[in-house]
C-alpha cells in the first residue's frame, strides 16, 4: 500500500459512516407519524442532511419535528430557507411569515425572507418586507442594502442610490455600500460621449487612410440611440459622414438595429441604411438577420445574419455577409471571440475573417463598388478594452492585419495594417 492511500481510505470510511448514521436516523424518523425524539438532536441531523445534498430528507425530518413542536421557530425558519434554496418561493414565504408574525425581532429571518422575494423576482414584495423589517431594526445596513436592491430590481435605481447614500452617511467605510454605489452610478450613467481614431497602413498602392469618429449615445427605456460623425481622410481628400444608430426594444428577448447615414463625398456612400432583428434563444444563444444598403452611383444591398453564444465569461459570435450582384453572390464571414474580465466593459477579443464585404470595409475604392464585392480577403485582429475603477472612463485598442486582393489588379494582393484607439466617458 502506498503511503498516501491510508488517509484516503480513512476519509472514505468516515464519510460512509456519517452517511449511514444520517440515513439510519432518517429511517427511524420516517417510520414515525408523530415525533418522539429530542428536537435539538433531530434538528442537527436535519441541518447536516440539508447541507449534504439530502434536502428532501431534511425537509421531511423538519416537518416531523414541527408536528410536536410547532413553535420551534429556528426549525421553521430553516425549513423556509430550504424551500427558498429549492425555488419553492411560495412555500418559503408562508413559513417565513409564520415565524415573523410570532417573533418579529428575528433579523436573520427578515433577511432570509427578503432574499426569498428577490430570488423569486418579486421586488415590490421584497420592498414591503424591508419597510416592515426596518421598523424593528432601524438603520440596519444589511437590510437597507437589500432595500436598495429591491428598489433597483423594481426599476427605481434613483431611489436605490438614495438608500445606499443613507447607508454611507452612517457608515462611510461600508465596502459593500461603496461597491454598490459605484454600480448604481454606472447604471444611471445614461449618456456617453466617445472618440475613436483609426489608421490603415497599406503595403502598396495607397497612402494611409485615417478614420475618426465622434459619437454621442443615450440609453432610454425604449433602447439606445447613437449619433455619430465620421471623418475620413483618403486619397489626399477629406470627407464627413453623419449616422444615427437605434437599438429599440420590441419585446422580452427581442430587439432591433436600425441605421441611417448621409454623406456628400465619394469617400462614403451618399446614403446608407439598414435594419436587423435580434432574438434571444435558450442556452444563452442569440440569432439575428437583417440587411445593409449602400448607395454610391448605384445601390449595393448586403444581407447579413449572425449567431452568438454566451458561456461563462466568454462570448462567441459568427457573422456572415452575402452581397448579390449580376455575376453571382459574394460571401464573407467573420468569427469573433471575447473573454470578459470584471464586466462587459473589460475584455479582450480575437477575430478572424475571410471574404470582402463593403459593410465591414465600407469605404469605396474609386467608385468601383460592383467589382469590390468579389474581392478575396483574409483578416485577423485582436483588441483590448478596459475601464477606470468607477467605470466612468472606457478605453479600447485594436490591431489588425488584412491580406486583400487589389480591386483594379485582380489576382494581386496587398497587406493592410490597422490600428485603432478609443475613449468614452459616461455621465448622468
Amino acid at each position: 500500500m502506498k503511503y498516501n492511500e491510508q488517509p484516503i481510505k480513512l476519509k472514505l470510511v468516515v464519510k460512509f459512516t456519517i452517511a449511514l448514521i444520517f440515513l439510519s436516523v432518517f429511517h427511524v424518523f420516517s417510520q414515525q407519524k408523530k415525533f418522539t425524539g429530542n428536537p435539538d438532536t433531530a434538528f442537527k441531523v436535519a441541518r447536516e442532511l440539508a447541507f449534504n445534498k439530502h434536502r428532501k430528507q431534511a425537509q421531511d425530518t423538519l416537518l416531523l419535528i414541527l408536528t410536536k413542536y410547532p413553535n420551534y421557530n429556528d426549525i421553521r425558519a430553516f425549513l423556509a430557507s430550504t424551500y427558498s434554496w429549492d425555488g419553492n418561493y411560495n412555500k418559503a414565504r408562508k413559513e417565513f411569515m409564520n415565524v415573523l408574525n410570532k417573533d418579529p425581532k428575528r433579523k436573520t429571518t427578515w433577511i432570509a425572507a427578503i432574499n426569498n422575494e428577490l430570488w423569486s423576482e418579486s421586488p415590490f414584495k421584497a420592498l414591503e418586507l424591508t419597510t416592515s423589517a426596518l421598523k424593528h431594526f432601524p438603520n440596519n445596513e444589511e437590510i437597507l442594502l437589500l432595500k436598495a436592491k429591491a428598489q433597483q430590481n423594481g426599476k427605481n435605481p434613483e431611489d436605490a442610490l438614495e438608500t445606499v447614500q443613507e447607508v454611507l452617511l452612517n457608515s462611510p467605510k461600508n465596502s459593500k455600500a461603496i461597491e454598490y454605489k459605484k454600480g448604481l452610478i454606472d447604471a444611471l450613467s445614461y449618456n456617453t460621449i466617445g472618440l475613436k481614431s483609426s489608421v490603415d497602413l497599406y503595403s502598396d498602392v495607397f497612402d494611409p487612410m485615417q478614420l475618426h469618429t465622434l459619437k454621442y449615445s443615450r440609453q432610454t427605456k425604449y433602447g439606445s440611440i447613437i449619433v455619430k460623425m465620421n471623418f475620413n481622410r483618403r486619397f489626399q481628400e477629406n470627407g464627413v459622414q453623419f449616422e444615427v444608430d437605434l437599438y429599440p426594444r420590441i419585446a422580452n428577448g427581442l430587439y432591433a438595429y436600425v441605421n441611417l447615414g448621409f454623406a456628400n463625398t465619394f469617400l462614403f456612400p451618399d446614403v446608407r441604411y439598414g435594419a436587423e432583428l435580434y432574438k434571444s434563444l435558450p442556452k444563452s444563444f442569440e440569432i439575428s438577420a437583417g440587411f445593409r444598403a449602400l448607395k454610391y452611383s448605384s445601390t449595393t444591398t448586403i444581407y447579413t445574419g449572425s449567431i452568438a453564444w454566451y458561456t461563462g465569461n466568454s462570448y462567441w459570435a459568427f457573422r456572415t455577409y452575402i452581397t448579390p450582384n449580376n455575376s453571382g453572390s459574394s460571401k464573407s464571414g467573420i468569427l469573433n471571440y471575447r473573454k470578459y474580465r470584471n464586466d462587459a466593459n473589460n475584455y479582450f477579443s480575437v477575430s478572424v475573417g475571410m471574404g470582402y464585404s463593403p459593410e465591414i470595409d465600407r469605404f469605396n475604392f474609386n467608385g468601383n463598388e460592383n467589382a469590390i464585392v468579389k474581392l478575396n480577403s483574409q483578416k485577423f485582429g485582436g483588441g483590448y478594452y478596459f475601464s477606470s475603477k468607477n467605470n466612468k472612463n472606457l478605453w479600447g485598442s485594436t490591431l489588425g492585419i488584412t491580406h486583400q486582393e487589389i480591386s483594379f489588379d485582380p489576382g494581386n494582393y496587398f497587406w493592410i495594417y490597422s490600428l485603432s484607439i478609443s475613449w468614452e466617458v459616461k455621465f448622468r
